[in-house]
């Protein structure tokens, strides 16, 4: 008993005296002071990113986290508790869009930092007074985006905090090597941009679902080489008219899913979805009214992708499927299926399988 006992000491005083004052500038160019790697950590948002970055042994130091965003993704949160039950015990600490993120339980936790994606950190306003007075530094990263400045910032924030410094450069230069070869053979190619639209399918074919203009998949479908048709009628994510996107006239269509849609038509894709039901579910979507007369229903143009796989450092594989789908000759020795299973083998301690992109 004494022998452990003194182990267990000479770990916790290993992993403390390893532990230093550092300084970071988040993405909100804010200066935050803490103790670096951090030793009890709450994190917001971007849960499987601060697994990846940060190694499944950073977990062992988080204390609470936002689980809804993670949980939302249901198959997905079930093959990570396979794997790793202990992530069930981890205190919950609610939602800043609903209005249920409690600060006081974030303090009642007695975190040293807490991750906080910009949109939560604008959203919880003079909260954010409360928990700085409770003495936790509050570190702000932002993959929503969907910027390669912002997805490399906050891939080396993350890095920091978990004491995998070198890990996340690693990451990163991965990210802009995708990024970069993109782009260089669209600068290279100077061919015409196609139309593109994109929309979370999970409401079905009878209703007109979400669509993104300056961030996430409206973002990558930009960096892609797409002309996005929602970028004029919608800042972040909303809906258009259905005459809109008629009138716009899209080239490509690509639709989003989750494991599970809201209604008995919506799009399902991710962990555990068999191809040939996301398929089936794709397919649907040619029937929408008025859909007919597009060119990318006529062309047979319709790909899916994976609504998880989004605003997080492992969206380089959905990069690289837009691209792709929108110039296929180009980009035709790509594998987006391939390089987004592989992000899992090199960074991730799980094995996804299901349908993470598709095409009709």
């Amino acid at each position: 008993m004494l022998k452990k006992l003194l182990g267990l000491t000479a770990l916790i005083f290993s992993s403390m005296s390893f532990a230093q004052m550092t300084t970071v500038t988040d993405v909100l160019d804010r200066e935050v002071t803490f103790d670096a790697p951090a030793q009890r950590v709450v994190v917001g948002f971007y849960p499987e990113d601060y697994m990846a970055i940060g190694t499944e042994a950073a977990y062992d130091r988080v204390v609470g986290m936002s689980k809804y965003i993670w949980q939302a993704r249901e198959a997905n949160w079930e093959m990570y508790l396979e794997h790793r039950p202990s992530l069930d015990r981890i205190p919950g600490i609610g939602r800043v869009d609903t209005k249920t993120f409690s600060v006081e339980k974030v303090i009642s936790l007695q975190p040293d930092l807490i991750l906080l994606a910009e949109w939560q950190f604008k959203g919880l306003g003079s909260e954010i007074e409360r928990l700085e007075s409770a003495g936790i530094a509050i570190v702000v990263v932002d993959y929503n985006a969907q910027t390669l400045e912002r997805h490399v910032q906050s891939t080396r924030l993350i890095g920091v905090i978990t004491g995998q410094e070198q890990r996340a450069e690693k990451i990163s230069a991965e990210y802009t090597q995708i990024v970069e070869t993109i782009t260089g053979r669209l600068n290279e190619s100077q061919l015409p941009m196609p139309k593109i639209y994109t929309e979370f399918g999970s409401a079905g074919v009878d209703e007109i679902g979400y669509t993104f203009g300056k961030n996430m998949w409206g973002a990558i479908s930009k960096m892609a080489g797409g002309d996005n048709i929602s970028a004029p009628f919608v800042e972040w994510w909303g809906k258009l008219n259905p005459e809109q996107i008629i009138a716009a006239n899209p080239d490509i269509i690509v639709i989003t899913g989750y494991e599970t849609a809201g209604s008995h038509n919506g799009m399902i894709m991710g962990q555990g979805v068999a191809e040939k039901d996301a398929r089936e579910r794709l397919a649907g979507f040619k029937q929408r009214l008025g859909w007919s007369t597009l060119d990318a229903v006529q062309n047979n143009r319709l790909y899916a992708a994976y609504h998880g796989a989004c605003r997080t450092i492992l969206d380089g594989a959905m990069i690289q499927f837009y691209a792709k789908a929108m110039y296929p000759e180009l980009f035709e020795d790509l594998n987006p299926e391939q390089a987004y299973r592989k992000f899992y083998d090199d960074y991730l301690p799980v094995t996804p399988e299901g349908t993470f992109v598709t095409a009709l």
